[in-house]
């Protein structure tokens, strides 16, 4: 069972695709679309993140933060997001503390679960029926 509407979301510090550190109290006062799922570079995955790429420029305008969470590690991810020129950060959870913490742990591998954080770093949504074609954009009409 995801995490519920109106919690603190837990915050965490990783690596991303380049191995930067990264935390989630890096983006305090703005909203923040952290989107897991199961595996780099497969079929369903590809689509999801190319549905944020490509309207990656809507999220800009609106001041929001996309970030995607697998239990792929960091040479995965790197290899991933250039592979389909993903324009925003993929953290690292090979350990799946990450995934734990959000409750979204299907396994040895993260379910497709988005959580959008408002600027104060509570859950505002949680999307655990996402369409993987069109989920970028369903999320931009939830947000508004």
């Amino acid at each position: 069972m995801a995490l519920a509407v109106g919690t603190e979301a837990p915050n965490f510090t990783t690596v991303n695709d380049e191995g930067k550190t990264v935390s989630l109290s890096d983006f305090k006062g703005k909203v923040v679309v952290l989107y897991f799922y199961p595996k780099d570079d497969t079929p369903g995955c590809t689509k999801e993140a190319q549905s944020f790429r490509d309207n990656y420029q809507e999220y800009q305008t609106k001041d929001m933060v996309v970030l995607g969470v697998s239990m792929d590690d960091q040479a995965s991810h790197k290899q991933f997001k250039e592979k389909y020129g993903l324009p925003f950060n993929l953290l690292v959870d090979t350990d799946g503390a990450i995934t734990k913490a959000y409750d979204v742990e299907g396994g040895g591998y993260s379910k497709r679960v988005t959580y959008i954080i408002d600027a104060e770093g509570k859950i505002m949504y949680v999307d655990e029926k996402v369409k993987t074609d069109s989920h970028a954009k369903d999320i931009l009409s939830t947000v508004g």
